[in-house]
C-alpha cells in the first residue's frame, strides 16, 4: 500500500514510524506546512520525497492511501479532494469543523467504494479500555464528569491556540465527547459556556470551555476542557458515578468504589496508539479487518459538539 502524508507533527511521525516498519506499506511523500526545513528532515529520516502541495499528492497516480495529520481547519478539503481521486483517506479526528461537510465527506466515500478512517484512538486507549471493563460493577450510572485542564505557560503560539485552525475547543477536542457517546450512547440536549483569555489577534493564550449533556438514559454528564496561561493546576480525571458504585480515575490511576470496599483498577499505557491505530488501518485494507470505530459514530459525537458550539454562542440549551 503506497501512503502520502500530509502533515509533520506528533501524530504524523508516529504514524510515518509505523509504516516504515510495515512490509505491507511504503510511505511515498510528505506535504509539510511553512517550514520546508522541517519538512526536508522529516523526509529524510523516514525516506520519502517532499512535494509541495497536498493536491500534488493526491494527483500522484501511484498513491493509494492519504493519511490526514495537519491543522483542524484543512482536514475536510483534503479528504474530499482525495475521496474525489479514489484515494483511501484516514484523517485525524475532526473529520471536519462543518458538520454538513462531514456528512457528506461519509458519503462521499461510500459512493467511491473507499475506506475513510476518522482516528479517534481515545478508544484504544487504557482509560477506555478500563471504563468499558468496569462499567458493568457500578449499576445504573447517573452522573459523568470528565475533567482534562493543562496549564501551559507561556501556551505556545501554535495552530492549537487559533480559533480559526483549530475550531470550536468541543470540535477541536472532540474525542472528549466521543468518549461519552461511545460509552452511553444518545444525547438529548447539551448546554455549553466557552471563555477565552486572548492578548492577540491571531493566537488566543487560555480557553475554558465547560458543557452539560442530558442523555436519553437520564444521564447527567459534565466536560471541562481547559488549557493556557490563566489555568493553574492540571487535571485528567473521569468520573462515573453509579447506583452500586462509582469508578474514578485520576490521569493513569483508578479506583473501583463499592460499597464494602474500593478496588485498584490498571489503566494501560497511552504509548503506541497512533502504531496501533494505522496498523488496524492496514489489516482493514489487506485482510478485512473490522475497525474499531465507524465514521458514523464519530460524526455523532461531531454533531453533539455542534450543538455545544451553538449553545456557548447562544447563550441558550440546544436540543440534539
Amino acid at each position: 500500500m503506497r501512503v502520502g502524508l500530509v502533515g509533520t507533527g506528533y501524530a504524523a511521525k508516529l504514524r510515518a514510524q509505523t509504516l516504515l516498519n510495515d512490509e505491507r506499506a511504503e510511505l511515498i511523500a510528505v506535504v509539510g506546512g511553512n517550514t520546508l526545513s522541517k519538512t526536508e528532515a522529516f523526509a529524510r529520516d523516514f525516506q520519502c520525497q517532499v512535494l509541495d502541495s497536498s493536491q500534488q499528492l493526491i494527483e500522484q497516480e501511484d498513491i493509494e492511501l492519504v493519511i490526514v495529520s495537519n491543522v483542524n481547519s484543512e482536514h475536510g478539503e483534503i479528504a474530499r479532494a482525495a475521496l474525489e481521486a479514489d484515494k483511501h483517506v484516514v484523517i485525524e479526528y475532526p473529520l471536519s469543523l462543518d458538520l454538513v461537510e462531514a456528512s457528506e465527506l461519509i458519503d462521499l466515500a461510500k459512493s467511491k467504494q473507499v475506506l475513510l478512517h476518522v482516528e479517534h484512538i481515545e478508544l484504544l486507549g487504557g482509560l477506555h479500555q478500563a471504563l468499558k471493563r468496569n462499567l458493568d460493577k457500578v449499576g445504573e450510572v447517573f452522573y459523568v464528569r470528565y475533567s482534562t485542564i493543562k496549564p501551559e505557560n507561556p501556551a505556545p503560539r501554535k495552530w492549537t491556540y487559533s480559533h480559526n485552525l483549530f475550531g470550536f475547543p468541543l470540535m477541536g477536542a472532540i474525542s472528549r465527547l466521543h468518549r461519552l457517546t461511545n460509552l452511553f450512547g444518545e444525547v438529548m440536549a447539551v448546554n455549553c459556556h466557552n471563555r477565552f483569555w486572548e492578548t492577540e489577534v491571531e493566537f488566543y493564550q487560555s480557553c475554558f470551555c465547560t458543557a452539560q449533556l442530558n442523555f436519553t438514559s437520564g444521564l447527567l454528564a459534565e466536560v471541562v476542557y481547559a488549557k493556557g496561561e490563566t489555568v493553574w493546576e492540571a487535571e485528567r480525571k473521569f468520573e462515573v458515578h453509579g447506583k452500586n458504585g462509582g469508578l474514578i480515575f485520576n490521569s493513569q490511576e483508578g479506583f473501583l468504589f463499592e460499597l464494602q470496599q474500593t478496588t485498584p483498577i490498571e489503566v494501560a499505557s497511552r504509548r503506541g496508539l497512533f502504531a496501533k491505530d494505522t496498523a488496524m488501518v492496514l489489516d482493514y485494507l489487506f485482510d478485512g479487518t473490522p475497525l474499531y470505530v465507524t465514521p458514523e459514530e464519530s460524526l455523532y459525537a461531531l454533531k453533539v459538539a455542534d450543538a455545544a458550539r451553538r449553545s456557548a454562542e447562544m447563550g441558550i440549551t440546544i436540543a440534539v
